[in-house]
């Protein structure tokens, strides 16, 4: 769907523009015609514009094209700039024309009076050049403003003037018939003023696409936007970088470090949301600060500096003791470590643990192997799997808050080992503190009664759940 609406913005571009061009072609050469037959500078000062505009034209007709080229690995951020630098070139025309006809007109003020015919086909002429820039620059203008481009906007303004210039050679022309003959190179001044001006405006907004200035209102306007999504704690830092029809935006957000991946990663894609929201053609690339909150517990700061350390800390606890701490875990370490190789990773963590709670508290980790193993098992015999069914729900019946047990699987591994998982119910209320006691005590007199075990694993639920 984007890419279609894309492809659409740019054949209505390249279709606007290259009627820009027929069009500042005709007006050009009707007045040309004009004003060579009528002596006027006025119009031939418009003629120039024109060709100005003729030349602009055509290559905004071919800046467009080449603009509506995909990023490739040259151009990171795409073609559009393109658009800018034929802008830019267009600012410097419109300058050198406007010198151009000031330099004409004040040679004919000092100079004295010069003959200039007012004829009905001068008149007709620069009427309709009125007609023809009205609707050219109306056009222009709002397929600008649908595709944010620069460079069909820069016609927009060079038609715009021509109506403005075309008025003043025609009040000038008026002047003329009356005999003020000095009213016709005025008017050739106003017309450079008039284009200096449009210069002046279209050189200052290309300068600025061109050095990356920030469009005004576009990071505020985001950073407002990304404050209303859930989990955002501020915004570190934003930036912006128009690029023809696109905004590029960088955004630093500060989100809770204890946060998971994937909570952090929804958080990026609301923001995107919202600010795509406001504007569709943002192209966002966000940044994640994390950062530690007052209220944080003993045991989210350990979870989180071991997931920073690739390792995953459980069962922690906190012991204080005449103003000192003590904090024990466990600690899942690759069961293929050798125990120097364990032992240094652990020890890293609890150097930034102390540098974390600023001072020597007492840290104590136990060492868990992490299991990753991918086992062939098979069932056993029909009359030894109830015989072990049997110990299992005899061990049970032994813990009286163990309520029921079922679902009961054994396996036996390749190396003639038991592997065996099972549940159990408890009644709703009990804690999960409990629960953990009863079902390692559980695992223990299986672990007891059945010594081929090598894996046993008890999912507690409520009873009748």
């Amino acid at each position: 769907m984007v890419l279609w609406v894309t492809m659409d913005a740019n054949k209505k571009k390249k279709r606007v523009a290259f009627s820009s061009v027929l069009a500042s072609a005709l007006l050009t050469v009707l007045k040309l015609i004009a004003g060579l037959m009528t002596g006027s500078i006025g119009i031939l000062s418009e003629a120039a514009h024109s060709l100005l505009d003729f030349g602009a034209a055509a290559m905004t007709w071919v800046a467009v094209g080449m603009s509506s080229k995909p990023a490739d690995r040259k151009h990171h951020y795409g073609h559009a700039k393109v658009e800018s630098i034929t802008a830019l070139v267009e600012t410097g025309l419109l300058l050198l024309t406007s010198g151009w006809i000031i330099s004409a007109a004040t040679e004919r003020l000092l100079g004295g009076e010069a003959e200039v015919e007012v004829t009905w086909y001068a008149i007709a002429v620069m009427l309709t050049s009125i007609v023809v820039d009205f609707s050219r620059a109306r056009a222009l203008s709002r397929v600008a403003k649908e595709t944010n481009s620069t460079a069909l906007e820069a016609d927009a303004l060079h038609f715009s003037s021509d109506i403005l210039s075309s008025a003043v050679v025609l009040i000038g022309l008026f002047f003329v018939s009356n005999g003020i003959f000095w009213a016709d190179a005025a008017a050739g001044i106003v017309v450079a003023v008039v284009v200096a001006r449009a210069a002046f405006q279209l050189g200052k907004k290309t300068i600025d696409i061109l050095t990356d200035a920030a469009p005004v209102g576009i990071a505020e306007r985001a950073e407002e936007l990304a404050k209303t999504v859930p989990g955002v704690i501020g915004i570190k830092k934003i930036r912006v970088k128009p690029t023809g029809p696109q905004v590029f935006i960088e955004m630093s957000v500060a989100v809770n470090r204890t946060l998971s991946v994937e909570k952090v990663r929804d958080i990026c894609t609301a923001i995107e949301e919202k600010v795509h929201g406001a504007f569709p053609v943002a192209d966002m690339t966000i940044h994640t600060h994390p950062v530690a909150l007052t209220g944080e517990s003993i045991a989210e700061r350990v979870h989180v500096i071991g997931l920073n350390h690739g390792l995953h800390a459980h069962n922690i606890a906190t012991n204080f003791n005449d103003g000192a701490r003590h904090i024990t875990f466990d600690v899942e370490v690759d069961q293929r470590l050798k125990i120097k190789e364990a032992h240094q990773a652990v020890t890293l963590l609890e150097d930034e643990l102390r540098r974390e709670f600023d001072g020597n508290p007492e840290i104590c980790i136990h060492l868990d192997p992490l299991r990753c193993e991918e086992r062939r098992t098979t069932p056993l015999p029909e009359e030894e799997e109830a015989a072990l069914r049997k110990v299992i729900v005899d061990a049970a019946a032994t813990i009286p808050a163990i309520a029921d047990v079922h679902d009961i699987t054994i396996l036996k591994t390749e190396k003639e080992k038991r592997f065996i998982t099972l549940h159990c119910s408890f009644q709703e209320d009990v804690l999960m503190e409990d629960v953990h006691e009863l079902t390692s005590r559980l695992e223990g007199a299986i672990y007891q009664a059945i010594p081929l075990a090598c894996r046993v694993i008890i999912h507690a639920e409520p009873l009748g759940g």
